[in-house]
């Protein structure tokens, strides 16, 4: 008589084996450093698009397959997709780190990129086209600052507004993020989404 418990015997370290394989084993992101303050940061269906990370949440780039170093110094800027654009109105995107040079010790905000004038049309392709005020610098974050946080707001643009920087905010660094928010009556993000990262070396 055939003994079913023979072949299981057999059979089960094989079918371990395909189990781990086949298991989705996602080595891209993790949550795991994430506080309630920095998951409640996004919202709104923002979507930054590297060539392999999908950021639509807030998360932390792992270590694996070089993901940290990639956003660092080889993936130019990335894609925007935001669904929810409307299409009789104009959008403001901009990057900014606020960890600069340590999240321990903040001197304001970092501002990596800052662009004006985006149709909701463009948006919605996925694309980011408009009045670039300032060119997409990556995250960079110095070595043994820990991690920093790199985050993307959308703001709708007011009617007839034309929104520029001051000669005083030329420089990227110590940026008032919050008195060109009241310069132009940006009010609050439509969509916003953050990643921490560290610098690739530590």
């Amino acid at each position: 008589m055939f003994n079913v418990f023979v072949l299981w015997d057999a059979l089960a370290p094989f079918l371990v084996f395909f189990v781990l394989i086949l298991e989705p084993f996602n080595v891209e992101t993790t949550q795991m450093t994430l506080d309630s303050l920095d998951t409640s940061f996004c919202y709104g269906g923002l979507e930054v698009i590297y060539p392999e990370l999908n950021i639509d949440k807030c998360l932390t780039i792992s270590k694996e397959l070089k993901h940290r170093e990639k956003i660092s110094s080889v993936w130019k800027a990335p894609q925007i997709y935001f669904s929810g654009a409307h299409k009789e109105k104009k959008y403001v995107l901009m990057m900014v780190d606020p960890d600069a040079p340590s999240r321990t010790k903040s001197s304001g905000y970092f501002r990596h990129w800052l662009v004006v004038d985006i149709k909701s049309n463009v948006l919605k392709k996925g694309t980011i086209q408009g009045k670039t005020l300032t060119d997409y610098h990556p995250p960079t974050p110095p070595l043994k600052t820990g991690f920093h946080r790199y985050q993307f707001m959308l703001f709708e643009q007011p009617p007839s507004t034309s929104v520029s920087l001051t000669d005083q905010e030329k420089s990227r660094g110590k940026w008032d993020l919050q008195a060109f928010m009241t310069r132009f009556g940006l009010g609050e993000p439509v969509a916003a989404v953050q990643f921490l990262t560290q610098n690739f070396k530590d």
